[in-house]
């Protein structure tokens, strides 16, 4: 799902997010839309609901291809191997949705990198799988254009002193994939162990955060982040926005700034009357917010 492109080049975070809307007339959502991603999430407006059931990702590996786009780093899946379709179904979800692609989203220091906040909190990072309706569109290029279109899972990543087991497996690529352009191959990738040990989370109607920000897109939120070491976060952060032959500026800060929630409900399923204190979904300075 690769940004469109504008007199042959393409536009990413540091041209400025909020002009992607005035560069490309494909991209008039990401000015207009209502419903954009993404947003802050604030505890005191969130909304109980019961039904939300739990999050499911199947659990089997598949392989694929980490690449550097300029713009984003991007894990896409080896189409045609043997188990490479990834459902995800449950919570919110009233359809079968198939894994297209892994974001991950971060900036330059400590203090910024995630794209939602919490309470206005940000993370150092955020990773985003991404799929699409399997049972009403036959890719994410039809998908995207249709209703219920799209999923994204959003974990929020933190330093720790030891890194998550499949983020460990992604980042031995990020030292091979420093320069737009490049890939490199990741194999036994469980997207199932990307999630945080939580069944809590977060759920709104918004967008992709990415042009032309579809505004077809049921977001997951978990309340809880993974982990991520000092040193995988530092070889994260050396990516760049060019090629060998001219490496322009780094690629971190690759983020969008959050939208307005123009109304919108933001529903949970951690019921707060049971809930010890009352900061269940708020984040303290550790980062933890559940």
């Amino acid at each position: 799902m690769p940004a469109g492109k504008n007199g042959g080049r393409m536009m990413g975070y540091q041209v400025g997010p909020d002009f992607w809307g005035l560069i490309n007339p494909n991209w008039n959502m990401c000015e207009r839309g209502r419903r954009q991603s993404p947003i802050n999430i604030e505890p005191n407006r969130l909304v109980y609901d019961p039904h939300l059931r739990q999050i499911h990702v199947d659990k089997h590996k598949i392989s694929g291809f980490l690449h550097n786009t300029g713009q984003s780093l991007i894990f896409r899946v080896e189409k045609g191997g043997k188990h490479h379709h990834v459902n995800i179904t449950g919570g919110s979800l009233v359809y079968k949705y198939m894994f297209e692609e892994l974001y991950l989203h971060f900036g330059t220091d400590n203090l910024k990198g995630s794209e939602h906040q919490i309470n206005g909190a940000t993370f150092p990072a955020e990773l985003q799988i991404y799929g699409f309706n399997a049972e009403l569109y036959h890719n994410m290029s039809e998908a995207r254009q249709g209703s219920h279109g799209i999923v994204a899972l959003s974990v929020m990543v933190q330093i720790g002193d030891e890194s998550n087991r499949e983020l460990h497996n992604l980042a031995s690529g990020f030292g091979k994939v420093i320069y737009r352009g490049q890939k490199w191959p990741i194999n036994h990738l469980s997207l199932a162990g990307f999630l945080p040990e939580t069944h809590h989370y977060m759920t709104y109607d918004g967008s992709t955060t990415h042009p032309g920000c579809w505004e077809t897109t049921t977001w997951l939120i978990l309340n809880k982040p993974i982990y991520i070491t000092k040193q995988e976060l530092y070889l994260l952060r050396q990516l760049m926005q060019g090629d060998q032959t001219l490496p322009k500026a780094k690629m971190a800060n690759n983020f969008r700034p959050v939208r307005a929630l123009h109304h919108r409900t933001v529903r949970t399923n951690i019921d707060f009357t049971h809930s010890t204190g009352t900061k269940a979904c708020t984040m303290n300075r550790e980062m933890f917010y559940a």
